[in-house]
């Protein structure tokens, strides 16, 4: 079962939505700053304030989360490729491009523009936090050193594990630009760079075990357990994600060689003008079961009709309006030559 996803607000013109395992994620954030890190660096303090710390570290966390997927997005918009939405959700952030890049160019600097945001929100928390400590000392303002520098180190990390060059990670996207621009060849790139991020997911998820298996034998700490626990997590979603765009990189490979001449309907069924819809469902819609016919009169194409221009009639109508009346008309955009491949 899909999960929901409810819409938050916008940035940059772009939706922005929040998934329902988002609130799994920020819980656990939460509950893991406030009940082991703040306790660790702010010692002496009641649990009702590390608990709201902690609720706020981790809303400023993900915050750093969507700065990441907006630095991605700008530089898309730049490149006129739409922006769907952004969504937050327990892995991080996406944000759904309406189409693939242009070119290698843009695809590198699309992939380079969040680790980038993130690595630059990293030296300044961490800068802050540091000046912070420095010239203030004492002064009370120790929340907001650890806090800095608790952002700071999350979003340095944030940018540098994205730059691993495993598919669909940044890095995976940069590499596939590469590869890209060396080939000509998008889904031949698209199926290369996914079969690297297919060998870090399975690294990623060995380490966790090793990590995992290590703790419960050697007695040490559960956080080593626990860092275990979530690179089996990521390495299974990495993995996973690799597989699925190397299937699909795959398809498109097969499916470019097929021509629309292959797979067309042959002969070409055709609707007469000036036939009653009422005719023209019972034979030609119910009778065929297909979604739209050309509409020729004396071996010249008038126009295309459809399922949603009848449904778009009232059913009491159908027996006095024809086609013609309801016709969409020739246009270039209709006619595709037969020798294209099925993927153009």
């Amino acid at each position: 079962m899909t999960l929901p996803n409810w819409k938050i607000g916008r940035a940059l013109g772009i939706p922005i939505h929040i998934h329902a395992s988002w609130f799994a994620v920020f819980f656990f954030v939460t509950w893991s700053l406030a009940t082991g890190y703040l306790p660790e660096m702010l010692p002496g303090l009641s649990a009702p304030r590390y608990w709201g710390m902690g609720g706020i570290a981790a809303l400023l966390l993900f915050l750093s989360v969507l700065l990441h997927e907006l630095g991605h997005s700008y530089v898309a918009l730049r490149y006129q490729i739409p922006i769907r939405q952004i969504t937050l959700f327990i892995f991080g952030g996406m944000a759904h491009m309406g189409k693939e890049p242009p070119t290698p160019r843009a695809e590198f600097l699309i992939a380079m523009a969040g680790p980038l945001v993130s690595l630059i929100l990293g030296a300044g928390c961490l800068g802050g936090a540091m000046a912070t400590d420095a010239l203030f000392a004492g002064s009370g303002l120790q929340g907001l050193v650890v806090l800095g520098g608790l952002l700071g180190m999350v979003n340095v990390q944030l940018g540098l594990f994205n730059l691993i060059p495993g598919f669909p990670l940044d890095g995976g996207r940069a590499l596939r630009a590469g590869l890209w621009a060396w080939s000509k060849n998008f889904d031949r790139a698209t199926g290369q760079a996914a079969l690297t991020g297919i060998g870090f997911g399975v690294a990623l998820g060995l380490t966790g075990a090793v990590l995992m298996v290590g703790s419960w034998f050697d007695g040490r700490e559960d956080s080593i357990a626990t860092d275990g626990g979530w690179l089996i997590f990521i390495g299974a979603f990495l993995f996973s994600a690799a597989l699925a765009s190397r299937r699909q990189a795959t398809m498109r490979t097969s499916l470019s060689s097929v021509t629309v001449r292959q797979v067309m309907v042959h002969p070409v069924v055709l609707v007469p003008p000036d036939m009653t819809l009422q005719d023209a469902v019972d034979q030609y819609f119910v009778a065929h079961g297909f979604g739209g016919f050309p509409v020729c009169e004396e071996g010249q194409v008038l126009g295309v009709v459809t399922v949603g221009d009848v449904q778009a009639v009232s059913t009491a109508l159908w027996p006095w309006r024809r086609v013609r009346d309801i016709m969409s008309p020739v246009s270039p955009s209709f006619c595709i030559p037969p020798d294209w491949s099925v993927m153009q």
